[in-house]
């Protein structure tokens, strides 16, 4: 969304976008929604916008009532040019997979993986599924976090996380799923430099401090990758 002036929540740890987070516009989204809202209550009206993925010119289904719905995010764009190329297989998550930018690329580059992509906005998984099903991605699947068995693991983890949701929320997510990283698997997240990333990435050190190893892995316009390794 487009940056304002307005003070950052006192328990915002993070932001996943341009400085901030992108909106719908107001006749797509009303205004006291958010992208993390379960059942979005504006209109499910979709509309197309042409993104490059993984090298390829494509045309993607959005709508109002979830990140980012304009275009491709400046956090996911600063994420997907730093993170290396995955591997040809193994099970990929996406966390909080709005539209489906991170599990389309995946999917893309790695098209004999699984590409698990989440959210708890249930209009958020209907565009990654309708794209995943234009692109012929039969690879991705779709669901909400508690619909993922509860025995599957993933080699990779790509999140352009949440800053709304809140301190405790947001520690709860990064506590479910980062120990589901195999040995060696490896999670990548993004945040913006000056709305906590500082803060996440000491409170990851503390949180995961020896089973994990916490690198900061590269930064981008305003926007630091950080990556966690599980070591045992």
């Amino acid at each position: 969304m487009p940056e304002t002036n307005a003070p950052v929540p006192e328990d915002a740890v993070f932001e996943s976008e341009t400085g901030s987070e992108a909106a719908a516009p107001e006749s797509l989204a009303p205004a006291t929604e958010h992208y993390f809202s379960p059942q979005p209550v504006g209109d499910f009206k979709t509309a197309e916008i042409e993104v490059s993925l993984a090298g390829r010119e494509l045309t993607i289904e959005t709508a109002g009532s979830i990140f980012s719905p304009e275009r491709l995010d400046m956090g996911t764009d600063a994420l997907m040019r730093i993170v290396p190329q995955t591997p040809e297989t193994g099970n990929f998550l996406d966390l909080g997979c709005g539209w489906g930018p991170l599990a389309i690329t995946m999917a893309l580059e790695a098209p004999d993986a699984a590409i698990y992509a989440i959210d708890v906005n249930e209009r958020a998984l209907e565009l990654t599924r309708r794209n995943a099903k234009r692109l012929k991605l039969a690879n991705i699947h779709v669901s909400t976090p508690q619909d993922v068995a509860a025995n599957v693991t993933f080699d990779i983890i790509w999140s352009n996380p949440p800053i709304r949701v809140g301190k405790a929320e947001l520690h709860a997510i990064m506590e479910q799923w980062i120990p589901r990283l195999v040995v060696g698997g490896i999670a990548y997240f993004v945040v913006a430099k000056h709305l906590g990333a500082d803060s996440f990435e000491k409170w990851l050190r503390a949180e995961f401090a020896g089973a994990y190893d916490v690198f900061r892995e590269d930064h981008y316009k305003g926007f630091r990758v950080v990556k966690v390794t599980r070591l045992s």
